[in-house]
């Protein structure tokens, strides 16, 4: 079956994700090649002291996107999207999305970017006996109990931002287990949310008076390769805003951004890990046992399938370089020379490779926002060195890119130093391994381990989903999870490896020592610097 036929005759699988910066739509054919894209830019704003994206952006959003990938396929192919085998929807994890009655939200949607959740995670944590993020969606309920905001007691529902586009398509309030796992712990026997936990928050809160306990306001939990839902015909008009989409087509669980990362990378299986570095960034190790204790910097979620993970997430990682490039677009633009974004990262991380390797004892902090893991609520981005510093070109991009895998370095020298966790093969993804060997060489001496990017590990979080959906249609031998993806979808491909280079690994050990040392100094800019 050649592509268009795949798609004239609805065998082709649809996978959106809503990102950070940009949602973007992902087309396969049966066996997961990509066939289209399509995209949409948006950002967050910060409303009210909190980080949000308004549900009209969502939704403009979502159509804007899928827009763009009927346009494509209509110029690649020559035809209209009219069915699709299944869809598939990814967002970014945790966060706050609360509803009353009327299927309004009912405060703005409070993503995981958010750090005003301290209160509310310490006390849960040492209820619970388990590291809670602050950016888990527990934290953001409790905060909003603890800060007595009056909708609390109004709620009849709330999910994440997965979840809840899943359930306007679909009308199903349902989550996949790996999104499930960031609202609230789960339990890796009964592949559900702990009811141990449950029962203590409930009892915890008993005397606000709430008409709901905390399991009839939580979206189901499905695992992978289990039906989500089809389409409705409002859901068809809302994404499709043409109307050519007809409904009924099915439904993977929603799922989250870490969940769509692990499948993107083929690593779902036990002892592989993945690192998806984009605006934020974080690492999925998959364990073979729980670790000897929690940890605040580590978070215990699941693949899609439902094994244990432990989680390092960083705020922050590329875009402080991404407006140190913007200051250099500027320079070009103002020497009358052609720009090319591409080409000033392609040629700055390059020029980087030059730098020493501790970079010379330049030190950069790229928190654009809060970075829980080093215990700052907020950020200041900053730039620090002394007069005896190698201050030169290289060596400045250099700690850029240290900075953008220093936070992620700390919470995993836990995993590899002190809990011994055994890996096989840890896969990059995401901007900072566009520039091909860089930003691998980067991870591989931070956390001196061989790193791995896939060809196909550019698609990203969308094309996971999508591979997420094509498994509930596309695998009548019913094989888990990690044996699909090996062999159908991957076919035993490992990639690209980089090995850590022995140089690289003790000047990033220098170069983080000297980080941690100097957080004083990024806590006394918050402190300062409005």
């Amino acid at each position: 079956m050649t592509s268009k036929e795949t798609i004239v005759q609805g065998k082709a699988v649809l996978g959106i994700e809503l990102g950070s910066t940009r949602i973007k739509a992902v087309l396969t054919d049966e066996g997961g090649k990509p066939l289209a894209q399509g995209s949409h830019t948006w950002e967050n704003q910060l409303v009210d002291g909190l980080w949000t994206y308004s549900i009209d952006d969502v939704w403009t959003g979502l159509q804007h996107c899928y827009a763009d990938l009927r346009e494509n396929v209509r110029k690649e192919y020559d035809t209209e999207i009219e069915s699709l085998a299944a869809i598939g929807i990814s967002a970014m994890m945790h966060g706050y999305m609360p509803f009353g009655d009327s299927e309004e939200i009912l405060v703005p949607f409070r993503t995981w970017r958010n750090t005003n959740t301290a209160a509310a995670a310490a006390e849960l944590s040492e209820l619970f006996h388990y590291n809670i993020p602050l950016r888990w969606s527990i934290s953001h309920i409790y905060q909003t109990i603890l800060n007595e905001e009056p909708h609390v007691k109004d709620i009849k529902f709330f999910t994440t931002l997965a979840g809840y586009v899943h359930w306007m398509l679909t009308g199903e309030k349902v989550l996949g287990i790996g999104d499930a796992s960031g609202m609230l712990p789960v339990d890796t026997e009964t592949k559900d949310y702990s009811q141990e936990m449950i029962d203590k928050f409930d009892s915890l809160v008993a005397d606000r008076g709430f008409q709901w306990k905390l399991r009839d306001i939580l979206p189901k939990v499905l695992l992978a390769g289990e039906l989500g839902g089809r389409l409705t015909e409002e859901g068809a008009r809302r994404l499709d805003v043409s109307g050519h989409l007809k409904a009924g087509i099915p439904f993977c669980p929603p799922e989250g951004d870490a969940g769509t990362g692990m499948v993107a990378t083929n690593a779902v299986k036990q002892r592989t890990g993945n690192v998806s570095a984009g605006t934020s960034s974080f690492s999925m190790i998959v364990l073979e046992k729980d670790l000897s204790q929690p940890y605040e910097v580590i978070d215990m979620v699941t693949t899609p399938d439902g094994s244990l993970v432990a989680m390092v997430h960083c705020n922050n990682c590329t875009s402080d370089i991404n407006a140190w490039a913007s200051i250099f677009r500027e320079y070009q633009e103002m020497m009358g020379m052609d720009v090319n974004m591409g080409e000033i990262y392609d040629r700055l991380f390059t020029k980087a490779l030059e730098g020493d390797a501790d970079c010379g004892g330049l030190i950069s902090y790229n928190y654009v926002s809060g970075e829980p893991v080093t215990g700052l609520a907020e950020g200041r981005p900053l730039f620090v060195r002394s007069q005896k510093d190698k201050f030169n070109l290289a060596n400045f991009v250099r700690a850029q890119l240290y900075a953008s895998v220093g936070v992620l370095k700390i919470g995993n020298d836990i995993l590899f130093n002190k809990e011994h966790v055994a890996v096989d093969r840890i896969t990059g993804h995401g901007g900072l391994f566009k520039t091909p060997g860089v930003g691998q060489r980067i991870l591989a001496a931070a956390l001196n381990a061989p790193i791995s990017v896939m060809s196909t590990a550019g698609e990203g979080g969308a094309w996971g989903i999508a591979l997420l959906a094509g498994y509930v249609v596309n695998n009548p031998k019913r094989m888990p999870l990690a044996d699909y993806l090996e062999q159908v979808i991957f076919e035993g491909s490992t990639g690209s490896s980089v090995d850590p280079d022995p140089e690289d690994v003790a000047g990033f050990e220098k170069y983080i020592e000297d980080y941690k040392r100097g957080l004083a100094i990024e806590k006394c800019a918050v402190e300062n610097k409005n």
